[in-house]
C-alpha cells in the first residue's frame, strides 16, 4: 500500500479486502459442512491446540529477549512476555496502526533510551529466525506430501536440497549483514525451530479436534504456506488469505476444502483469543526500574 495513503484508508482497505476474500471463499465451499464441523469440533483437542499455540508464543518471546539482551537491553522474561502479547494485540486488532513490532521499537526506544537501529535489527532478526524455521519445516513436509508427487520427483530433491542449504545460507547472511548478532545464531535457530514445532503441534491438535486423520502432510504444508502468506500486510490478521490458500491447496489434491477452511477459522479464533490477553496488559508494559 502506498506510504502517502491516508491513515484511515489503510485499515479500511484491509477490512474490505478481507471481506472480499471471505465472500469469495464462502461462495466456493459447502457452508453447511463448515457449520457442522465447527459445531462438532472436540473442545478438549481445541484446548490442547490453544495450549501449544501459547507455548509457541512464550518460546518466541524468549527468543526475542535473546536479541534484546545482545544489544544491552536487559528486560525480565515476565515483562518481555507481556510486551510480546501486547504486540500480538496490536498486530491483530489494530491493523492500521504501527503494528506490534513498531510498537515494541517505539516503546523500548522511548523508555530505555535505546537507538532505533539496533532495536529494529533485533526485531527484524527475530522475525527472520522464525521465517527460516517455518520455511525449513514447510520444505520438509512438502517433500513428503502429495503436492511433491503432483509436481514431480525433481521437486522433492529440490525441496530437500533447499532445506539442507537454508540454515548455512542464513548463517552467511547473518555474518555479512548482522555480524553483531552472529554469536546468537545457533541458539536463536534452535528456539525458532522449537517455536514452529509448537505451532505445528497446535495445528495437529486442531486437525484432531476435527477428526481429520488423513492428508496430514498436506494440511500441515498448507498451514505453513498460509502462515507465510498471512505475513503479507493485505488483510486483517491474515484472515482471507489463509482460507484462500486452503481452498485451492486442498482442491489441487482432491480434498474437501470446507474442512480446511474450518481448520483455518479455528486457528484464527485461537490466535484472536490469545492476542486479546495483550489488551489487558496494555497498562502494564510501561517500564519500571524493577522490570529492566
Amino acid at each position: 500500500m502506498p506510504a502517502n495513503m491516508p491513515k484511515i484508508a489503510k485499515p479500511v482497505l484491509k477490512i474490505l479486502f478481507t471481506g472480499l476474500l471471505l465472500w469469495f471463499v464462502f461462495k466456493k465451499i459447502d457452508l453447511a459442512r463448515l457449520e457442522a464441523a465447527l459445531r462438532e469440533a472436540d473442545p478438549l483437542w481445541l484446548a490442547v491446540a490453544f495450549l501449544f499455540f501459547n507455548l509457541s508464543k512464550i518460546a518466541g518471546a524468549w527468543r526475542l529477549n535473546l536479541y534484546f539482551r545482545a544489544i544491552g537491553l536487559k528486560l525480565s522474561q515476565g515483562y518481555n512476555l507481556m510486551l510480546y502479547y501486547v504486540g500480538m494485540f496490536y498486530n491483530l486488532f489494530l491493523p492500521g496502526g504501527i503494528g506490534g513490532d513498531g510498537y515494541k521499537i517505539y516503546l523500548l526506544g522511548k523508555h530505555f533510551q535505546k537507538p532505533v537501529k539496533p532495536l529494529f535489527q533485533a526485531v527484524l532478526l527475530d522475525r527472520l529466525s522464525g521465517l527460516a524455521a517455518l520455511v525449513f519445516y514447510g520444505l520438509v513436509l512438502y517433500a513428503f506430501s502429495d503436492y511433491a508427487r503432483i509436481v514431480g520427483f525433481w521437486s522433492v530433491a529440490l525441496a530437500l536440497l533447499l532445506a539442507v542449504a537454508l540454515f548455512p545460507l542464513a548463517w552467511l547472511a547473518n555474518k555479512v549483514l548482522f555480524p553483531a548478532f552472529l554469536d546468537l545464531f545457533k541458539s536463536t535457530t534452535l528456539w525458532g525451530l522449537g517455536v514452529q514445532l509448537l505451532q505445528l503441534l497446535s495445528a495437529l491438535a486442531i486437525l484432531a479436534a476435527l477428526a481429520l486423520h488423513h492428508a496430514l502432510f498436506e494440511y500441515l504444508t498448507l498451514f505453513l504456506l498460509s502462515s507465510v502468506m498471512a505475513v503479507l500486510p493485505l488483510t486483517v490478521g491474515g484472515v482471507g488469505i489463509r482460507e484462500v490458500t486452503f481452498l485451492y491447496g486442498l482442491k489441487a489434491i482432491g480434498e474437501e476444502p470446507s474442512l480446511g477452511v474450518t481448520f483455518s477459522f479455528l486457528f484464527f479464533i485461537i490466535t484472536a483469543l490469545s492476542s486479546l490477553a495483550g489488551f489487558f496488559l496494555l497498562n502494564r508494559v510501561a517500564p519500571t526500574k524493577e522490570r529492566v
